[in-house]
């Protein structure tokens, strides 16, 4: 999982769907990645568990496998941000 996570654009794509689901267009423009690489990327974490889908007609909304999955993200974040603005440590 962790190896999943240390892709910039897999990452990205965690931290807008740990905001909500959505489908590939918003995840597209929210992203800035090219629609291939987002599917592909969206592939590569819905194999591992992380991400899962549901129709909605045409389109496919992704979400989040779990909420634990969303606390890792935004923590991991988190850390990085301190680490990056010399925010001071807190527990």
């Amino acid at each position: 999982m962790f190896a999943l996570l240390s892709d910039p654009t897999r990452l990205h794509l965690l931290w807008l769907l740990a905001e909500g689901e959505a489908d590939v267009t918003t995840l597209v423009e929210a992203s800035g990645a090219a629609r291939p690489a987002v599917s592909q990327h969206l592939a590569k974490l819905r194999l591992a568990g992380l991400v899962q889908f549901r129709k909605e007609g045409r389109h496919a909304v992704y979400s989040l496998r779990d909420g634990h999955l969303r606390s890792l993200v935004l923590e991991a974040l988190s850390h990085a941000d301190h680490k990056v603005t010399g925010e001071p440590w807190h527990s």
